[in-house]
């Protein structure tokens, strides 16, 4: 069973506002010019990469206003916004006096689905949210998909955009989707055929206005659903969110977790991954998976990952060989608690994209004994339970970055054994990570883990979480080659 298309506007010649002029405001802006659609981009910001971007869309007859984000065009009839636009901006409280809906990219996309010349049904959509961990779930289960012989791709806030994928001239068979809080908040007709919440924890709270809002909109994942809403067993948030959500007649809740699972659910038994959802007589039988030793890396987050993945993919029907494979070809992206080098006797470890305290806490629980490397923006975080959930593994902390402070007061409350040394202070860029790594080596001994799992921003101190971890591993190879 699938969902029924959303009724369409009549694009030649609608007035619609793009709001935005980033990646995705310009995909968006060509596809609906070349639906005939009167298209005007707005944009709030100046300067030179703007104007150029500007200057290439109007080339192509797009209008584009810079400078002026905030002001509703005359006679507009619909907008379509890029993910970052705050519910608060200017721009959308007058478009909602004024009765103009809002949708964002992904609405959009769902709304241009062309059906399959094999089924008359457009492409599934099989969708990912949560605070962290989509990319690497959406990836090993478009590396499932693929595996599997299907067409796809990871598609949404990674890899393919995903308005090239539903136009793309030879159609997927299925499409993996992640989704982030902001394009859901925009996408009040998405329907997945099967979605999955990964995990809830406070972010984004600034653009949201609040956790219950936040948490909301992850939860519109799971509208419509018409297989199964897939949550995690041990955050009862994203159960709670299966419960809310109005879904198909006969879709399923599958719960996916570290321990044993009980009927209908995925997890591990003696080190094999293992579904009790998707097999004949569920109550008695089970389904192996793989095991472990098949997730890389096999940290216990991303075996969670990997349950998750698995969740989705046979809901659309995959079997548990394919599933095997697939685990077994991924390979995550770079700066995803990656193992840099073993430098005397010591594992030194690269998970700069632990931005936030949710992220970082899942890498402490993957090590023990740490010399944890921490610190950078904290954008508003507390670390009071990052320190005292891990306090027990931690060897020692280098703390760097403007909200170091922050951090270090919550070591000295729940962590007051644990040697704390404030590294790289007013320095920037390779000269203080070369600093960092070699305050750290100095705490380490064989057999401990150093890890780069900051709980913040880099902007601080790097380019951005890429330059973070790319300069920890330099630093490491050359201590390596010292």
């Amino acid at each position: 069973m699938t969902n029924p298309q959303p009724t369409e506007p009549q694009w030649n010649g609608l007035r619609v506002v793009v709001a935005g002029l980033g990646v995705s405001g310009i995909s968006a802006a060509r596809v609906l010019h070349g639906l005939g659609a009167r298209v005007t981009v707005v944009d709030g910001g100046s300067g030179a990469g703007l104007t150029a971007r500007a200057a290439e869309l109007e080339t192509q007859g797009i209008a584009v206003r810079l400078g002026d984000g905030d002001s509703l065009p005359e006679g507009t009839e619909l907008i379509v916004t890029s993910p970052g636009w705050a519910p608060s901006s200017p721009l959308f409280a007058a478009a909602d006096a004024a009765g103009v809906p809002v949708w964002g990219d992904v609405e959009l996309a769902w709304r241009l689905r062309r059906p399959l010349p094999a089924t008359g049904e457009p492409a599934p959509w099989l969708a990912v949210t949560g605070t962290n961990g989509k990319t690497t779930t959406v990836q090993m289960l478009a590396s499932i998909l693929t595996a599997a012989g299907k067409r796809t791709a990871a598609v949404g806030n990674v890899g393919v955009s995903v308005l090239d994928a539903v136009l793309a001239e030879e159609p997927y068979d299925v499409l993996a989707v992640e989704l982030s809080s902001y394009q859901l908040h925009w996408a009040p007709s998405l329907r997945p055929y099967a979605a999955a919440v990964l995990n809830l924890a406070p972010d984004h709270l600034d653009w949201h206005g609040s956790m219950e809002a936040y948490a909301a909109d992850k939860g519109r994942i799971y509208e419509g659903n018409v297989v199964a809403c897939v949550y995690n067993l041990a955050d009862p948030a994203t159960e709670a969110l299966v419960r809310e959500a109005d879904v198909e007649e006969g879709c399923r809740a599958i719960g996916f977790g570290l321990g044993s699972p009980g009927p209908s659910n995925f997890g591990v038994v003696d080190g094999l991954l293992v579904d009790r959802a998707f097999v004949p007589d569920r109550a008695k039988n089970a389904a192996e998976l793989g095991s472990v030793e098949d997730v890389n890396p096999p940290a216990p987050h991303n075996i969670t990952n990997a349950l998750a993945a698995a969740a989705l993919a046979r809901a659309y029907g995959v079997e548990p060989k394919a599933v095997r494979e697939g685990l077994r070809a991924f390979r995550p992206d770079a700066h995803r608690i990656a193992e840099v080098a073993v430098v005397g006797e010591v594992t030194y470890i690269d998970d700069s994209k632990a931005t936030n305290t949710h992220a970082a806490a899942a890498s402490l629980a993957a090590y023990r004994p740490i010399v944890w490397i921490a610190g950078g923006l904290a954008k508003g975080a507390t670390f009071d339970d990052l320190v005292q959930g891990a306090a027990g593994r931690l060897r020692a902390a280098v703390l760097i970055g403007e909200d170091r402070a922050l951090i270090r007061e919550a070591l000295a409350r729940h962590a007051p054994d644990v040697p704390v040394i404030e590294a790289a202070e007013g320095q920037t860029g390779a000269m203080a990570m070369t600093e960092v790594v070699r305050t750290a080596a100095s705490l380490a001994r064989p057999g401990d883990t150093v890890l780069l799992a900051p709980a913040c921003a880099s902007m601080d101190m790097f380019t951005n979480y890429g330059e973070r971890g790319d300069l920890f591993a330099a630093a490491v190879r050359e201590l390596a080659d010292s």
